[in-house]
């Protein structure tokens, strides 16, 4: 009867810290108000700034040429998503958030950069090569 008590227990526990979870995410991602960072967020829907308010203009060939992929891909993907801004940030509609140079998602930030924003050139560029490594040396992941 005790392990049943304690395992009663222990459910209502963990229901009650969902709960609890699922009420800071609703409140960050419904609070209503959304900005455009600075212009880090163009499309003006993002919740959050993680790269700041200000934009950081970085060479894009220079960051391509630091890895030997395919060059011109590389760029073309890098103007595509971010402008060549390394604090480029993007909230999408699955509640994820992509940043930097190669606009790294989210669901990515805890395997590549230690949980947090990749919006340094160096980290996003680290998390740019193991997503391409990721789909098997190529660009389809993006």
């Amino acid at each position: 009867m005790n392990v049943l008590l304690l395992a009663l227990f222990a459910l209502v526990c963990l229901i009650s810290l969902v709960r609890a979870a699922e009420e800071e995410h609703l409140e960050y991602y419904s609070g209503g108000s959304t900005t455009t960072c600075g212009g880090n967020c163009p499309s003006g829907d993002c919740v959050a700034c993680p790269c700041g308010t200000s934009a950081n203009a970085v060479d894009i060939a220079a960051m391509c040429a630091q890895y030997s992929w395919n060059q011109a891909n590389c760029q073309c993907i890098m103007s595509a998503e971010s402008g060549g801004n390394a604090n480029a940030v993007n909230y999408n509609t699955n509640e994820s958030t992509d940043v930097g140079l190669w606009q790294i998602n989210s669901f990515n930030w805890a395997a590549c950069a230690g949980g947090s924003a990749p919006c340094n050139p160096s980290t996003n560029l680290a998390c740019a090569i193991d997503v391409y490594n990721w789909g098997g040396n190529t660009w389809k992941l993006w």
